[in-house]
C-alpha cells in the first residue's frame, strides 16, 4: 500500500473535527492484520509485562504499554506513513510517538472501561494542550458482544472534564457524562482486524466488559504534537523525533519471525502516576 493512497480526505478531516473521531476501514491488509494478531497473541513477553487493573466493579482490565515504538511489528504499525501522515493531517503538523499500548480484553473475563477522556490522564503529565490523537487498530474483531469501544459523538468539544479515581481507573465526572449523554449520540465502534479508529484526546469513550467467548484485543498508538512538548517529565516521553517508515515495512518486519515482536515494555504499575495523582 502506498502512503499517498492512505492520506485522509478533506471530508474525513472535517468529520474528525466535527465528531472527534473517524473510522478508516481496511487501513491494513488482512495479511498485515493477521501478522499483528499472531504476534500479539503469542507474545510471552507482552503477556508477562501486562498489568491488571480493577475496573471498579470487581472485573479486571489488562494492558501492556511501551513508550518507544521500536523496530518490531508494533513499531512498524506505529511508525508507518499511512498512520503517522494521517495523524499529522489531523493535528496540523509534526507529531511524535507518545506511547503505545495493547488492550487485552480476554474472553469471558475482560473488564470494562469507564467513560473517560485520555487527556483526563495526560493533563497530569504536564501536557498543556489536548493536541493529541490516538489510533486504535483492531487485532481481533470488535463487537458489542465482546466489549467494543463506545464513543460519545462530538464530546471532544466539551473540553477537559474532571476525572475521579474508581478502582484503578480514572473516570470522567459522572454527572457531566450523564448530562452529555442526553444530548450526544453514543456510537458502538465495531471493527474488523485491519480497521483503524482515529480519535481526539478529549473524546469521551468507554467499553463494556467482555462476556463473550471471543477475545477483543486492540493496539492503540498515541501521538502528541511536536509543538505540545510537555513542560515536565513523566512516565511518557517528552518530544522525541519519530522516524517514519515506508508502509511496506509492516509486512517485511511482520514476516520476520525472529525480530517482529521486539519492543521494550514499560512497568505500568510502578511508573504510571497519572490516575493515582487524581486521588491526592
Amino acid at each position: 500500500m502506498k502512503s499517498n493512497q492512505s492520506l485522509l480526505t478533506p471530508q474525513q478531516i472535517s468529520d474528525y473535527d466535527r465528531d472527534g473521531y473517524i473510522t478508516v476501514r481496511g487501513l491494513f491488509t488482512s495479511e498485515e492484520a493477521g501478522l499483528l494478531g499472531e504476534t500479539a497473541h503469542h507474545d510471552n513477553a507482552m503477556d508477562k509485562a501486562s498489568s491488571t487493573m480493577d475496573d471498579g466493579s470487581g472485573n479486571d482490565v489488562r494492558l501492556a504499554l511501551w513508550n518507544h515504538p521500536g523496530d518490531g511489528i508494533y513499531g512498524m504499525f506505529a511508525r508507518c506513513n499511512r498512520v503517522v501522515d494521517s495523524v499529522e493531517q489531523l493535528l496540523g503538523g509534526e507529531v511524535y510517538h507518545y506511547h503505545s499500548k495493547m488492550i487485552l480484553k480476554d474472553a469471558k473475563v475482560g473488564g470494562a472501561w469507564a467513560w473517560h477522556q485520555d487527556y483526563g490522564y495526560w493533563y497530569q503529565n504536564g501536557v498543556l494542550y489536548p493536541d493529541l490523537c490516538s489510533v486504535m487498530m483492531a487485532v481481533d474483531a470488535a463487537t458489542p458482544e465482546n466489549g467494543c469501544l463506545q464513543v460519545m459523538k462530538g464530546s471532544h468539544k466539551l473540553g477537559r472534564m474532571n476525572h475521579i479515581l474508581s478502582g484503578d481507573q480514572a473516570g470522567a465526572d459522572l454527572e457531566r457524562v450523564e448530562e452529555a449523554g442526553k444530548r450526544l449520540e453514543v456510537v458502538h465502534v465495531t471493527m474488523d482486524p485491519g480497521d483503524a479508529l482515529f480519535f481526539h484526546a478529549n473524546l469521551l469513550h468507554a467499553s463494556d466488559a467482555n462476556n463473550s467467548d471471543k477475545s477483543r484485543w486492540a493496539l492503540i498508538c498515541c501521538y502528541n504534537s511536536a509543538t505540545n512538548d510537555p513542560y515536565k517529565d513523566s512516565h511518557h516521553p517528552r518530544y522525541t523525533k519519530l522516524n517514519k517508515v515506508a508502509d511496506d515495512k509492516v509486512l517485511e518486519v511482520g514476516r520476520d519471525d525472529v525480530n517482529r515482536s521486539r519492543v521494550a515494555f514499560a512497568d505500568l504499575v510502578a511508573d504510571d502516576q497519572s490516575a493515582k495523582s487524581l486521588s491526592d
